[in-house]
C-alpha cells in the first residue's frame, strides 16, 4: 500500500495546479531529473532525464529513448487542474455586521454544494516586483491552517432546501474570512506580505484558489477506498510520474514522456493548455538533438503511442440507471478504456486493445466505459491532443464517485492497477 501513501502524501501536497506541478518536479528532481529552458540551447543524449514546466502549471518529463530518432515516443498525459474557486483582484467585501467575505470566480465545473461549510485556505502563486519588469519574480504560496468557509443558510429561513436549491455563484459561494477586519481592502496583500515575508509594495499580482484543507485518507472496511479533493485528476498525474521514476534505470528505443497539461477543467485552450502545441515543440526538439530531420519526426509520431488518463464516471450504487447498461466501470474493477462514438475520446478499436494488452501484461483487470445513450458526456485531453500532433491512443482513468466534488472517492487497488499498466506501458 505504499503507493496508496504516497498518493495521499501527494494530493496533500498539491492544493492547486501551481502546488501539484512543484511536488512532482521535486520527485523527479529527487530521482536524478534536471531542468530545462525552453528559452535556451538543448542538448540531449540517449537516457538523459529530462523535464520541462511551462507556466509553472504544467511539467513534462522524459527519458531520452536508445538515440534512434525515429524510434517514437511513449506518452502518458494528464492533468494538473481541479474544478473550484479562483480570488479575484481587489475581492475584499465589507459586509453589513462586520464580516468580510472575498470575491471569488468558478473555476470549470465544482459541484457547489459541496464547498459549503468546510474548513477551507488559499493557495497559488504570487508575481513579485523584480529588475526586468517582463519578467516578474514568481513565488508559490499556500496558508495551511483553515482561514475560510463559505457559510451555507440556515434551513430555517429556506425550508425547501432539501427539495432543491439553484445557487448564485456570485451571491451564495463567497466565502467569509474574517469577523472584524479594521482594514478589510488590504486583507489579502497583508497575508500574501506576511506569508512571504516581502514588502506589500512588492506585490504584482497574483493567482491564488481556495482549496479543502481535510486532508486526503482512506475508507471502506478494509481501506479500500481513498476519499480526498482533487483525485481528478492528480491521481493520474501520480500514477504517471510514479511510472516513469519506476522505470528510470530501464532502458528502452521509445523516449518515455510524462505529459502533465494545466486548463482541462476550462478546455486546454492555453499556452500550457492541450491545445496549445507545447508537446509537439518538446517532441520535435527532442528529435533534433538525436539528430534526426523532419522526415524523422514524422516517423517518430507514426511509431508513437499515447494514454490520455483522465478519471472516469464509476457505477454510483445509488445511481445504477444514470450509467450505460452494458458498459459500467466499477471501483474495484481497474482502470478502464473510455470510448465515444462521436470522438469526444481519441480511443478506437486499435488503440482499445493496446491498452487491454497492457493491462494483461501487468496483470490487472482492464474494463470500459461507454456514456449511456441519452446522456451527454464531457472530453478530456486525448482528442485535443491528436488536433496538434495524429498520435495513435486511448483515453482511459481510474473511476470515481462524485467526480468534481470539493471529496472525492477511488479505489485503492484501482490505483495500484492503474501504475502497474502505466509502468509495463514504460518498460516497453
Amino acid at each position: 500500500m505504499n503507493h496508496i501513501k504516497d498518493l495521499c502524501a501527494f494530493l496533500d501536497a498539491s492544493p492547486v495546479n501551481f502546488w501539484a506541478v512543484d511536488t512532482a518536479k521535486n520527485l523527479l528532481e529527487n530521482q536524478g531529473f534536471r531542468r530545462l529552458d525552453m528559452s535556451a540551447g538543448w542538448t540531449l543524449a540517449p537516457g538523459d532525464k529530462r523535464y520541462v514546466v511551462q507556466n509553472g502549471s504544467a511539467i513534462f518529463a522524459f527519458i531520452v529513448g536508445d538515440g534512434n530518432p525515429s524510434a517514437g515516443f511513449n506518452i502518458i498525459s494528464a492533468h494538473s487542474d481541479s474544478p473550484g474557486f479562483r480570488i479575484k483582484p481587489a475581492s475584499e467585501i465589507p459586509c453589513e455586521g462586520g464580516a468580510v467575505k472575498l470575491n471569488t470566480e468558478v473555476y470549470g465545473g465544482p459541484i457547489l454544494y459541496t464547498w459549503f461549510d468546510r474548513p477551507l485556505s488559499v493557495a497559488g502563486r504570487v508575481a513579485l516586483r523584480s529588475e526586468n519588469p517582463l519578467r516578474p519574480r514568481m513565488e508559490l504560496m499556500r496558508i495551511e491552517r483553515p482561514l475560510l468557509t463559505i457559510p451555507h443558510l440556515a434551513i430555517h429561513f429556506n425550508r425547501a432546501v432539501n427539495e432543491g436549491n439553484p445557487l448564485s455563484k456570485q451571491k451564495d459561494m463567497l466565502p467569509v474570512i474574517a469577523l472584524d477586519c479594521p482594514k478589510p481592502k488590504g486583507l489579502i496583500r497583508s497575508l500574501i506580505s506576511e506569508n512571504l515575508d516581502v514588502d506589500p509594495d512588492d506585490i504584482l499580482d497574483y493567482d491564488l484558489s481556495l482549496y479543502d484543507t481535510e486532508r486526503a485518507g482512506t475508507v471502506g472496511l478494509e481501506d479500500e477506498m481513498i476519499c480526498s479533493g482533487r483525485i481528478d485528476d492528480l491521481s493520474m498525474v501520480h500514477a504517471a510520474i510514479t511510472a516513469l521514476i519506476d522505470n528510470v534505470d530501464k532502458d528502452s528505443g521509445y523516449t518515455r514522456v510524462a505529459a502533465i497539461f494545466d486548463n482541462e477543467e476550462t478546455g486546454s485552450g492555453t499556452k500550457q493548455g492541450a491545445g496549445s502545441p507545447i508537446l509537439e515543440h518538446i517532441l520535435r526538439r527532442i528529435t533534433g538533438c538525436l539528430g534526426g530531420t523532419e522526415q524523422d519526426f514524422m516517423r517518430a509520431v507514426a511509431n508513437s503511442f499515447m494514454i490520455s488518463a483522465d478519471n472516469a464516471h464509476g457505477l454510483h450504487p445509488n445511481y445504477v440507471e444514470k450509467q450505460d447498461p452494458t458498459n459500467h466501470p466499477v471501483l474495484g474493477g481497474g482502470p478502464c478504456v473510455k470510448i465515444n462514438a462521436n470522438c469526444k475520446y481519441m480511443t478506437d478499436a486499435d488503440s482499445a486493445a493496446v491498452f487491454r494488452s497492457l493491462c494483461e501484461m501487468a496483470g490487472v483487470p482492464c474494463q470500459y466505459f461507454v456514456n449511456h445513450s441519452d446522456v451527454a458526456g464531457g472530453s478530456t485531453l486525448g482528442n485535443i491532443l491528436t488536433s496538434q500532433i495524429p498520435l495513435r491512443g486511448v483515453d482511459m482513468g481510474a473511476p470515481l464517485w462524485a467526480m468534481h466534488s470539493v471529496r472525492e472517492t477511488a479505489s485503492t487497488m484501482d490505483h495500484i492497477a492503474t501504475i502497474a499498466a502505466f509502468s509495463t506501458f514504460f518498460s516497453l
